[in-house]
């Protein structure tokens, strides 16, 4: 099972930064499900792309680094 189209990219900090925040908390959850589902193949032994789950985590990162900025500058 292929990721679709466009999916297989990772998300720039310019597209993260543009997001809203809970377009960014439910796009974090989708990418740790997916991430789980890719363990689980991998464990398996069916994971066709190991890379994809260093790409989830990174962006997985990349949101958090944002949410975490924009907490910080609420508390401001």
């Amino acid at each position: 099972m292929s990721p679709p189209p466009n999916e297989s990219e990772t998300m720039k900090m310019k597209e993260i930064i543009e997001l809203s925040t809970d377009e960014l908390l439910t796009k974090r959850r989708d990418f740790r499900q997916e991430s789980l589902h890719l363990r689980l193949q991998q464990q398996s032994g069916q994971l066709e792309q190991p890379s994809r789950l260093r790409l989830l985590r990174r962006d997985v990162a990349r949101i958090e680094t944002v949410l975490s900025k924009r907490a910080a500058e609420a508390k401001k």
